[in-house]
């Protein structure tokens, strides 16, 4: 894919260096550079569908080497593919017929039309079993007039199915572009779904605890304000990046009561609070959650004292990935600048044991995993999930055979 290349290796980049900010537009742009692919990749005469997952098996691998989390949306591409393919073959069989004593009133004077056996029958109501996106159901091209018989039919069958082939591939790959703008569409309103939820979470008077700054949670705690809420937030600062500092600003500017506290006064504090709200960087298959470094402990403060610990974030950080993956690269380390001032320990850095290991390490961890026993509610786009039940909602958006991003060998 000549054409894309240069557009794919720009943003590979963008991801090594982190220099596109949030998770909402690492989303974001990798749908938008996958669709991209699509558009200009050029669909062969056979397994279109094959060769399509396959272009995006081999940009999906360059990004996800280079920041793990835009495999979800790698991940939700193929499986579009597939279910756009299924229902693409589900539709082109409508205008074959069925030689079972069928009631259908066109049966007679169509016995030269091609016949399925139950057996081929079967094999597709199992395919069809896989419900259809509500894109492709939404789309009303006539696939079936290509498979159709023509009244004015020449004879040439090569050519009629030269043009089948061509008017379904064209098909298949305007259902899977329509596909991805649908994803775009969700990504994009991800937080206006969200918010809507958080008159039903948030009541009067109530006392939150926040850890970090999550835009999710943020938007949520606005729209609560907005329909007349009052309560109050405890936001933990979120060291050594403290985060927490700007969205303590953020939420005053809106008029939220907040509190800023230690990420130490954590225990202390929770004694005192109603729910933990937070954001996530990514929902595990097992209802596990990976969040900024710090929340495993709030969740077990909140277990501690039976407080609801409650996780806001959209379907699109929802990974089909268990956490002993080896896939799953739980945590990166960040620079030891945002702990230490080497100016001021510049001493310490000369001494080193014999063998000249030194004697002062830094390490500053991005990530904590929550395991999914201390987390009492996830709020998505789609509503509200416990954490047993996410690898169902999962399953809606993923194929288990593209947990491995990986280009199929071409022998």
């Amino acid at each position: 894919m000549p054409d894309v290349q240069p557009l794919v290796s720009e943003f590979v980049l963008k991801l090594k260096r982190r220099k596109v900010e949030g998770s909402h537009a690492v989303a974001r742009q990798t749908a938008e550079l996958l669709r991209s692919v699509v558009s200009q990749h050029r669909m062969g005469s056979t397994n279109q569908a094959a060769a399509l997952a396959d272009a995006i098996r081999s940009v999906g691998e360059q990004l996800i080497s280079a920041n793990p989390i835009v495999g979800n949306i790698v991940r939700r591409v193929l499986h579009i593919i597939k279910e756009e393919d299924i229902s693409s073959t589900a539709v082109g069989i409508e205008g074959l017929s069925v030689t079972v004593d069928s009631d259908d009133e066109y049966d007679s004077g169509n016995d030269d039309h091609p016949t399925l056996s139950a057996a081929v029958l079967a094999s597709h109501a199992r395919n069809a079993l896989r419900a259809p996106s509500l894109q492709t159901l939404l789309d009303d091209i006539p696939v079936s007039t290509a498979l159709s018989r023509s009244a004015s039919s020449t004879g040439d069958s090569d050519g009629k199915t030269a043009g089948d082939k061509s008017l379904k591939t064209r098909k298949l790959k305007h259902d899977v572009i329509a596909a991805i703008g649908d994803l775009i569409e969700e990504i994009d309103t991800c937080y206006d779904q969200i918010s809507e939820q958080a008159v039903e979470l948030i009541h009067q008077n109530e006392v939150i605890l926040t850890l970090g700054r999550s835009r999710t949670v943020k938007e949520f705690l606005y729209a609560a304000k907005e329909k007349k809420r009052s309560f109050r937030v405890f936001v933990a600062e979120g060291s050594p990046r403290y985060q927490g500092h700007v969205l303590a600003k953020e939420l005053v500017e809106k008029g939220v009561q907040t509190t800023v506290i230690t990420d130490s006064a954590i225990f202390a504090m929770i004694s005192r609070v109603n729910m933990v709200i937070v954001g996530a960087h990514a929902i595990m298959a097992n209802g596990g959650v990976i969040a900024p470094v710090g929340m495993n402990m709030v969740a077990l403060a909140a277990q501690k004292h039976a407080v609801p610990f409650v996780v806001v974030a959209g379907s699109h950080k929802l990974c089909p990935l268990y956490p002993h993956n080896p896939e799953v690269l739980l945590n990166e380390l960040k620079s030891p600048s945002d702990l230490l001032d080497f100016g001021e320990f510049s001493n310490c850095m000369n001494f080193s044991t014999q063998d000249g290991t030194p004697l002062l390490n830094v390490v500053n961890p991005t990530f904590d995993y929550v395991p999914p026993k201390l987390v009492s509610l996830f709020v998505t786009d789609t509503g509200g999930h416990s954490p047993s039940y996410m690898y169902r909602l999962i399953s809606e958006y993923y194929s288990a055979d593209d947990l491995v991003v990986q280009r199929k060998s071409t022998s």
